[in-house]
Order: structure tokens, then sequence, then C-alpha cells
């Protein structure tokens, strides 16, 4: 859909601008389902302000529309910046100012952008030694959203979830996995290990290209503290590493969510056509702890 079109269907108006308040330091660009929600956990446990996935995900609808432009600012013919997906540090401040490190989605999306954006930062480059799992787990995960029609029903009801399906459905999965049309199913199948190896060829690529392999730290959710404590400079949590979200922790999350949705859009749909009953109090306050407004 146009974004002109669709800034007529489904209106925002522009958050107020995230201020940077603290240096952006640690760039984790492995792709999803290569611990990203374990190292997040781990990172704030060393005290870091963390964005992860989940954070992209929750944010307003303006905010996730903002994430959109930058992926068609990157990936799509018509981007004003032309020949170049030149992307600055003041638009990722704008959506992360708050943060001193970011992992998962945007870091996968824009690794190279980021690397470039935040030179100071240093760079994790998360990663599973055993790609067959990861492929397996990333569809999983990816390829029942891509599919799910309630999902879909909820995109053209929803400027939430349009957005969010289009910054990830339309824009972020086809571009990466390489997928024909705007369909990412068939590249997450059929391309979903060799993309993975060339983007991490393509972080170390780049590292070595400036000159700065020493930013870099390659990671396996295996190595554990030493590592990763080692590379930050920071003393070693007297605990377990944390493990978190996997495939089946992920579905269920995103099953909660679709409910919680529709409880929502069932609600709306009955104001809007005058047959409203009232929701309880506890019910409100459910659905607005996943993000979600109820009018």
């Amino acid at each position: 859909m146009d974004l002109y079109i669709s800034d007529i269907l489904y209106p925002q108006q522009p958050a107020p601008p995230r201020v940077r308040t603290k240096p952006m330091q640690i760039l984790c660009v492995g792709p999803p389902r290569s611990g990203t929600e374990s190292l997040a956990t781990a990172l704030r446990l060393l005290g870091y302000e963390v964005y992860h996935g989940w954070d992209l995900i929750f944010e307003q609808p303006s905010r996730i529309r903002q994430w959109t432009l930058l992926a068609r600012q990157k990936f799509s013919a018509s981007s004003p910046v032309k020949g170049d997906s030149k992307i600055t540090t003041a638009q990722f401040d704008e959506l992360m100012g708050h943060a001193e490190a970011v992992v998962d989605s945007a870091a996968w999306t824009f690794a190279a952008e980021l690397i470039e954006a935040y030179p100071d930062a240093k760079v994790i480059l998360n990663t599973r030694h055993d790609q067959d799992a990861w492929h397996s787990s990333i569809q999983k995960v990816f390829l029942p959203i891509c599919k799910s029609w309630p999902l879909w029903f909820l995109s053209r009801l929803d400027p939430y979830h349009f957005w969010l399906r289009t910054f990830y459905v339309r824009w972020t999965w086809p571009m990466l996995f390489r997928s024909e049309g705007d369909n990412p199913a068939s590249g997450i199948e059929n391309c979903g290990k060799w993309v993975y190896r060339e983007h991490c060829a393509m972080v170390k690529g780049l590292l070595a290209s400036r000159g700065e392999q020493g930013r870099l730290l390659e990671w396996d959710l295996g190595d554990g503290w030493q590592p990763l404590c080692e590379f930050l400079g920071r003393d070693v949590p007297n605990e377990s590493f944390p493990r978190t979200n996997s495939a089946g922790d992920f579905g269920e999350r995103e099953r909660r969510i679709v409910k919680h949705s529709m409880m929502v859009a069932a609600r709306n749909g009955a104001i809007a056509s005058g047959t409203d009953r009232a929701m309880s109090s506890p019910q409100l306050r459910n659905l607005q702890l996943y993000g979600f407004k109820v009018y």
C-alpha cells in the first residue's frame, strides 16, 4: 500500500522524538532467534538500558510508523536517498535515544547503518552454532505470523496492527530474506540459512573494512557470561545466564496478544455499531497491560 494512502487510512500524529540521554554503547546485530531476548535480559542485569524487539512491538503506532519509514528508506526503490540508504544518528536517536544497547529486530535490520551511526559502540554478533536449529526456530516463529489470518484481519481494523504488519511482513522480512513479492514466507523457508550466513559475513567484513575488528565480539548463547563480561569490562554476575523466549514461549505470547487484540476489535466494533456492553475494570486493565488502547 502506498504511504500516502496508508497515512489517509491509518493516520498517526508524530510521537515526540526521544532524546539521546546516554551514549549508545552496544549493538547486538545478530538475527532474531539467536539468543536475543536472553542477551537483552543479561545486558539489563549488567545495568544497561536495552531496546529489544519486544520494545518495538509494543511501541505506539506512530513510532512503529517511524520504523517503517526507515525500512522504506533502506529498501524502497522510491527512497528519497538515491543510491544509498544512509540513516543518520539523529533518526535512530528519535526512536531509541533512551537506550544504551539495541538487540533483535532493529539491530538486525539496520546493522550496517547502526555500525556507522554509532562508531563508538561495541558490536556483538550473537549467533547460533547450529544453523539448522536456528532455521527451524525462525520458521516456527515467523511463518505462522506471515500466514495468520487473525493478524491480517486486525491489520485492516487497527492502526497499531497495520503499521506493525507493514514494518515486519511488508518490508523488513521480505527484503532481508530475499522473498518474492511482499510475502516473506518463501524467502524464510528457501533462503533462510544463506541469508543468515551472508548477514554474519557482512557484519564482519564491514568492521574489517573500517579497521575496527576490535569493536566486535562473536558470541553464542552457549558462551554465557564470561566472554560477554570480559568484552564489556563488567564483573560476571553471581547467577546463571538467563535463557528466555523459546519458540514455544514466543508462540504463546503471540496467541495472547492476538486474543486480547481481537477483544479490543470486538469492543470497538460494538461501540461503533451502538451495541456496546460494558467491560469490567479487570478486563480493561488486562487489555491495557498489552499496550492496546480501549476507547
